[in-house]
């Protein structure tokens, strides 16, 4: 091309604006869309269908059952759930002008009276501003310190678990009393481990790293000093820590066969304990064998064992790797015995599972069933109360050619039929909002 020759746009503008009408109109049909999603999950999840499946919540049968992430699941159920008393809305999403991001900010802090102002600031913003917004807005109003820190205290949270390459992720909120004495601790920890004398024999840590060794040392002190509170010297009241934490459970042998008659079956305190859970927490526990004569009086008292062997034990986290009911994967298992061990069942590997206390309870306590598959190496399979088999894989998802399309008609068909304007933000920027708006939308938040 010469020096002079003037640069052509080889883009059709036409064709530009008609993919841009295209894009965003089609968005509005699927935010109209993901409002009847929404509304179906509200339904299923009042009627408890997930319960009937085995899964532990409608957010654990709705990741299982879809692919989404399990966060993205449980945030689709609290928004479902709250657009129940949110009408306004509700019908906004379901013409297709509020995107779910944009109804996900708004259900947090949204009332039936409050919607409305709210609701022109939400169909004029970006997501991204009016998240931002009603977050700050949220904290600044609230005047009750009293309300305050008891919302604040209630938010407490600690969270372990192993990511996804194998490094383990500590999340949580602590009181500020708590999280400042956790500060302190991981200094002084941090300082011992790092202090002048031991530079050489540990390699340079950054600031994040330091922390993350201090907090496993403060782990190991803990751990070493017990929990008791020690007599002079310095020994835990209670024995160890094992010891002081374990639930005692008094029953009969007799009541843990499975067509045995309910006899003693209690707690502690005298709490009376069914059959069936005491049959599952003999799956996985301590016992002592107590003889005693016909009038009560104690002849013997054996040894205590395990149910299940640490060594058994080891190898049964290694198989399993969590909980084996299809979609959950839970790290805090117990260990089943398939065919229970005061049935005559074995204490070996090919007669255990690992299972979550939610689904362990539900092959006890609920009608569901275990069988491990020995054509298929040991396979787990699951049967639901109808003894139907759980499905163990989520099932696979997919449509035709011309999915878009019918999306748009069946719209149409439920009488939304949003353009491209219907879904578009009115104003680029916050500074760009009408002020009235803005004091309204912040009085309502």
């Amino acid at each position: 091309m010469g020096r002079g020759t003037p640069m052509v746009d080889p883009v059709d503008p036409d064709r530009l604006e008609d993919l841009a009408d295209e894009i965003t109109t089609l968005s509005a049909h699927i935010h109209a869309a993901t409002h009847r999603l929404l509304t179906l999950i509200a339904e299923f999840d009042r009627l408890k269908g997930w319960e009937r499946a085995g899964h532990r919540s409608c957010a654990h049968w709705l990741a299982f059952g879809t692919g989404i992430d399990l966060g993205a699941a449980r945030e689709k159920v609290r928004a479902a759930r709250a657009l129940l008393e949110l009408p306004g809305t509700s019908a906004a999403m379901a013409r297709g002008e509020l995107s779910f991001a944009k109804v996900r900010a708004l259900t947090r802090v949204a009332s039936p009276t409050t919607e409305g102002d709210l609701l022109e600031l939400a169909r004029g913003s970006t997501a991204a501003d009016l998240e931002r917004m009603l977050r700050s807005w949220r904290l600044a109003s609230r005047k009750d310190e009293v309300e305050l820190e008891r919302l604040r205290h209630a938010s407490r949270t600690l969270s372990v678990f192993p990511g996804d390459d194998g490094m383990v992720v500590v999340k949580g909120r602590l009181d500020p009393e708590v999280g400042a004495l956790l500060m302190r601790a991981i200094e002084a920890a941090g300082d011992a481990l790092y202090r002048r004398e031991t530079k050489g024999f540990l390699p340079e840590a950054e600031p994040g790293q330091r922390r993350a060794d201090a907090l496993g040392l403060l782990a190991e002190r803990a751990m070493a000093a017990g929990f008791g509170l020690g007599d002079e010297d310095g020994t835990p009241i209670s024995g160890t820590r094992a010891e002081r934490y374990q639930v005692l459970l008094h029953v009969e042998a007799g009541t843990l066969e499975h067509d045995g008659e309910p006899g003693r079956s209690e707690l502690e305190d005298g709490t009376r304990v069914s059959a069936e859970t005491s049959r599952r927490l003999a799956c996985d526990a301590s016992a002592v064998e107590v003889r005693h004569d016909g009038d009560g009086r104690i002849l013997d008292v054996g040894r205590r064992r395990r149910t299940i062997p640490p060594a058994i034990r080891r190898a049964l986290e290694v198989r399993d790797r969590g909980c084996r009911f299809p979609g959950c994967g839970s790290r805090f298992c117990d260990a089943h015995h398939v065919v229970h061990w005061a049935d005559g069942g074995e204490t070996r590997l090919d007669n255990l599972a690992l299972v979550c206390r939610v689904h362990h309870r539900l092959l006890h306590e609920e009608g569901f069933r275990l069988e491990l598959n020995a054509w298929e190496g040991g396979r787990p399979v699951f049967y639901d109360r109808r003894g139907l088999p759980v499905p163990e894989r989520p099932p696979v998802l997919g449509v035709g050619p011309g999915a878009a399309e019918a999306l748009t008609r069946d719209n149409r068909r439920r009488g939304t039929d949003p353009d491209w304007r219907t879904a578009s933000c009115r104003w680029e920027r916050p500074g760009d909002i009408p002020l009235e708006v803005l004091e309204r939308a912040y009085e309502a938040a």
